[in-house]
């Protein structure tokens, strides 16, 4: 089975991340707010610190594969590659036929799958294109124009958001902005065309209506789904994906969604920025969204109908309602306001366990896990300083395909 994932905590078995690449030097300051980003991580420091996480892993038996080798596979035919070149000069914006044509012939002379993949990624300047005898247009002869004919796609190293694995469903999804919408194309390739992924079952497909990220979509066991209506998913989206799951995949288990609402703000915008599973009944949950947190219960009802009911209890008492057994919620920050917000910002809520009470975090949130440690949950600490800038934890940067 290409994807099995029915647990948030369940040993991990294999799990796809991206190395970050060029696509981190192809941001200037004045690109920031366009490019989704805070600030500009320094690549060289960056790839040493992914390469530790990647390390981590294998080192604790799991198997790591990579967006762009997969992706490179599932362009091997000649023609799903032309079509691949195509539908990415469609998605990057490019629109005067002559651009377009140059675009195509400048991506098609790169032979090997693997540098055309990561070419898409990086982005693609004026400059960067070879000079013809046709006349130029006036983006690229307009001293101030905008330098990129393709936008680089930086986010990709959170390989969390573009797909989800659900079951052994893909959840392939339509990204809240058009920015990251585009890179959902590598996991529309690999879903269509990898020979290891293409019979995969599609929980919800990028050309639904509504907006919905994996960040904000949690398994908290084969049965129980927990997901986000935050600033990057739609509550319309989580209905379309009930709908998908009770009614339309074969095999699937999920019987219960736990629709959080939580604040539609950039520091928390998604629900595993703010809460996510560590062990069987432990959770790290961060202070500030629990005042405001509202949470409905999605049942399967007849004749494709959704039952949707708000659920009454503080979070604590709702997780134990449907999980059946005691759980503990462990603040980010220790609960002060000061070291909560500022550690909640830097992802110390955002946690990818690799095996129950076994979880992989960023080094610099000294509070939370010495906090995490004293309720006995074992640390694999990785370096951050540059990953961190991406506003995305250990959690963002992994998309685990098998749990065992």
């Amino acid at each position: 089975m290409s994807i099995n994932v029915r647990s948030e905590i369940a040993p991990l078995k294999k799990v796809l991340l991206h190395r970050p690449g060029k696509e981190l030097e192809n941001m200037a300051p004045e690109f920031l707010e366009r490019l989704l980003f805070d600030d500009i991580p320094y690549l060289k420091r960056a790839q040493e610190e992914h390469d530790a996480f990647a390390e981590l892993l294998r080192n604790n038996g799991i198997e790591v594969v990579y967006l762009h080798e997969l992706a490179a596979v599932a362009i091997e035919d000649p023609e799903i590659r032309k079509q691949f070149i195509y539908q990415f000069i469609v998605e990057a914006g490019i629109k005067h036929p002559r651009l377009k044509e140059t675009v195509y012939h400048y991506l098609d002379e790169i032979k090997d799958n693997e540098a055309l993949i990561r070419r898409t990624m990086e982005g693609i300047q004026h400059q960067d294109l070879p000079e013809t005898n046709e006349a130029k247009g006036l983006a690229e002869l307009a001293p101030n124009a905008y330098p990129f004919v393709a936008d680089p796609m930086p986010n990709l190293y959170f390989t969390r958001d573009p797909f989800a694995s659900i079951g052994n469903t893909a959840s392939v999804n339509k990204m809240y902005s058009v920015m990251r919408d585009r890179e959902v194309i590598y996991a529309d390739y690999i879903f269509n065309y990898h020979p290891e992924y293409v019979g995969t079952q599609k929980s919800y497909k990028r050309y639904f209506d509504f907006s919905i990220e994996g960040g904000d979509i949690l398994t908290l066991n084969e049965k129980l789904l927990a997901v986000g209506i935050s600033q990057r998913t739609q509550a319309e989206a989580i209905e379309k994906l009930a709908q998908q799951l009770f009614f339309e995949m074969a095999d699937n288990t999920v019987e219960t969604i736990l629709a959080f609402d939580i604040p539609k703000i950039r520091a928390y915008m998604h629900l595993d920025t703010v809460f996510t599973q560590i062990d069987h009944d432990k959770f790290t949950v961060h202070p500030g969204i629990e005042d405001t947190l509202v949470v409905f219960e999605l049942t399967k009802g007849t004749d494709g109908e959704i039952l949707i009911k708000e659920e009454k209890g503080s979070l604590e008492e709702i997780l134990e309602r449907h999980l059946g057994h005691k759980v503990t919620l462990i603040p980010c920050g220790g609960g002060d306001y000061v070291i909560s917000q500022r550690e909640q910002w830097n992802d110390g809520s955002n946690t990818l366990c690799i095996r129950p009470g076994e979880v992989v975090v960023y080094g610099r949130n000294d509070v939370t896990n010495a906090l995490l440690e004293e309720h006995g949950i074992k640390l694999h600490v990785i370096p951050c300083s540059e990953l961190s800038r991406g506003r995305g934890g250990p959690r963002c940067m992994s998309m685990p395909l098998i749990r065992e």
